[in-house]
This record gives C-alpha cells, sequence and structure tokens, in this order.
C-alpha cells in the first residue's frame, strides 16, 4: 500500500481531525505510504486544487480543532449533482467522473469520513471499483453496526451543559424553559442530554408525543411547587399522528431540514398560561473543541481504518462494539439506520425518575 486518499463528507462533526491525523500518521509511520487530502467531500475529485498531500506537517496541531482541514460538502452527492445548462438548472450523474479521478491519483483505498448518506455514496463507489474504507462520523448517533460515532460526545456535552444553564435562569423566573436539539430522526442527544441535564420531558422521534401529556407533567410540577420545568426536544420530534416540523422543504437532492417544534411547544405552554422561551442550540453542537472521548475514538478509528485498507479490507467500515475496534460491511452500516428503542434501559431509566416523554 504506497497511495492513500482521506475526504470528510456530510456535515462537520467534532473529531474529524482527530481521524485525519491518526490516518496520516499511521499511514506514514507504519506503511510508508503517500496520503492525498480530498477537499470538500467528493467534489475534490472534480475541482483543480481539489486534491492536497499530506504529510506529518499538515497534520501536526490538529487534534484539538473542530471542523475539518479538508472541508465538507453535505451536498455533494456524485449521483445527484445540480448544474446549471442552457439557464436551467438539473441533476446530473457525476459519478463516473468521480472514479476516473480516483483511479488517476491511483488510490489503492479511499478513506471516507461520513455520516450514513456518505457512507451510501461510498458503497455504491466501491461497486464501481473504488476501494473504500468507511469510518462512521455523525454528532447524530445514528449509524448502525457501531456503539457510537465520533462527534456524539461532544455534542451531547454542549447539550449537556446548555440545559445546566436554562435550568438556574428558569427556576429563577419561573418559566418553562424549552430547548430544541439537533438528530433528525433519532433521539439520542436529546435522550442522553435530557437525563443528564434534569430534564422534566423529553421528547424523541421514536416516542410519538401529545400536547395534552406535556402539559400535564408541566402542571403536576407546579403542583407540587415547582414552579419551573426543562423540556429537551429533539428535532425531529413529532405529535402521535405522525406531524413533524420542518423549517426547509427537501427535493431530489437535499433532504428536508427539520426544525421549529421546539417554538411550538414553547407556545403551546404559553397558551396554557405558563410563561415560556425557547432555545434552538443548532449548530453549537457540531463546533468547536472535541471532547477527550471523542479524540480518543476518532483516533483509534483513523489508525483502524488505514490498518483495515493494508490487509484490502474494501467496503467495510470500522466500528466500536463492546469496547474493541472492529469492522463490518458497509451495506450492513448503512442498510437500517440506528435509532432508540422502546425496551432500551436508557428509556426506562428516564422513566423511573419520573421524566415524561408525553406520551
Amino acid at each position: 500500500m504506497k497511495r492513500i486518499g482521506i475526504l470528510t463528507g456530510g456535515g462537520d462533526a467534532p473529531g474529524l481531525n482527530a481521524v485525519i491525523r491518526a490516518a496520516v500518521k499511521t499511514a506514514i509511520n507504519e506503511y510508508d505510504c503517500k496520503v492525498f487530502g480530498i477537499k470538500d467531500g467528493y467534489d475534490g475529485f472534480l475541482a483543480k486544487d481539489g486534491i492536497i498531500p499530506l504529510g506529518l506537517g499538515d497534520v501536526r496541531g490538529i487534534l484539538p480543532r473542530g471542523g475539518t482541514i479538508l472541508g465538507a460538502a453535505n451536498r455533494g452527492n456524485p449521483y445527484a449533482r445540480k448544474v446549471i445548462r442552457n439557464g436551467k438548472e438539473i441533476t446530473i450523474d457525476v459519478s463516473d467522473e468521480i472514479v476516473k479521478g480516483i483511479k488517476k491519483l491511483k488510490l489503492e483505498a479511499l478513506l471516507v469520513l461520513g455520516g450514513d448518506g456518505t457512507l451510501h455514496i461510498a458503497h455504491e463507489l466501491f461497486l464501481k471499483g473504488v476501494p473504500v474504507i468507511g469510518v462512521p462520523k455523525t454528532i447524530d448517533n445514528d449509524i448502525g453496526g457501531t456503539e457510537i460515532t465520533f462527534g456524539f460526545d461532544t455534542a451531547l456535552n454542549i447539550a449537556t451543559e446548555a440545559l445546566d444553564r436554562l435550568h438556574t435562569t428558569a427556576e429563577s423566573h419561573h418559566r418553562v424553559m424549552v430547548i430544541e436539539l439537533m438528530g433528525r430522526d433519532a433521539g439520542f442527544i436529546a435522550l442522553h442530554a435530557g437525563v443528564s441535564g434534569g430534564a422534566d420531558v423529553i421528547l424523541i422521534p421514536e416516542i410519538p408525543f401529545n400536547y395534552e401529556s406535556i402539559i400535564a407533567k408541566v402542571r403536576a410540577r407546579a403542583a407540587a411547587g415547582s414552579k419551573f420545568s426543562l423540556i429537551a426536544v429533539s428535532e425531529g420530534a413529532k405529535t402521535q399522528d405522525g406531524t413533524q416540523i420542518f423549517s426547509r422543504k427537501g427535493d431530489e437532492i437535499y433532504v428536508p431540514r427539520l426544525g421549529g417544534i421546539g417554538q411550538a411547544v414553547a407556545e403551546y405552554m404559553e397558551k396554557q398560561g405558563f410563561e415560556s422561551r425557547v432555545t434552538v442550540l443548532g449548530h453549537v453542537q457540531r463546533g468547536g473543541t472535541p471532547t477527550a472521548f471523542d479524540r480518543w475514538l476518532a483516533t483509534r478509528y483513523g489508525a483502524a481504518a488505514v490498518r483495515l485498507a493494508a490487509k484490502g479490507g474494501y467496503d467495510r467500515m470500522v466500528a466500536l462494539r463492546c469496547g474493541t475496534i472492529t469492522d463490518i460491511p458497509l451495506e450492513e452500516a448503512t442498510a437500517t439506520p440506528k435509532r432508540i428503542k422502546l425496551t432500551d434501559d436508557s428509556v426506562i431509566t428516564a422513566r423511573n425518575l419520573g421524566i415524561s416523554f408525553g406520551d
């Protein structure tokens, strides 16, 4: 193995630079291998300056940095790329051009750091002859086959700290504080942060809610002398009729953008006579310095991905199982998104504590 490439696709997440650093150092130190960074996801193969060499000096000092030194593109799907032709916007498939770019570089492995969408594309490219290795990245923690994705722990810590801060102001002003958290259709951030931050109500996509149950919990707390409440809401939370709130509609390329459920919950509380405020934490959860755990996990993933590439383990993803780094087929990892189960001990524990899920 003499030449490998690395790209970071999808949205950014804390720990991406740690993976890049570990992969570069492992490739050079253990295999005397040249490493190339592909800028802005798969788009880098289509740009004139989209490929850069990565040496030990290029990754020095990036371990604690958030984001990615390679850039990312969460709309960089080579199978559905929007271009303007004859004054009209059309969608084209440029995957063959991507494959040509990879072959031109003579890459013996392409390390793809991404979430379900990016990794699904990686599997499709493998079917066209690209030697891909997947690394699971997302703050949502919704990739199958692995216990945890890097980026999740940092997002969880940020969300928990936000709940801690909202607790003091909620108690001081006797308010209902609603915090809307990321996660798309998986409620891991809201559930884990809600329990860790002492939320009274947690709304997640996996457990449809009704507004009457939420207000019943808030009223019960008020009757018991607690004149404030904390509500942690996942952006993908849905009512029992399946309704979700979106801030932007989707199309053949752009997925629908969730957002607004926190405001809806706060407005309902206001109408029921409880002064309420809403905080949308948004991209604060994805930025900044990664936690020690995310650095540790990302570093292990990066080194393991290079080792996997060295033995020709293509079309596979490194994963964490029972505390050990292993690898699984990419198709298995992307087949079924990971979701919270009602029988999970985390859900049972929350109910034991008296936390309401609005059901």
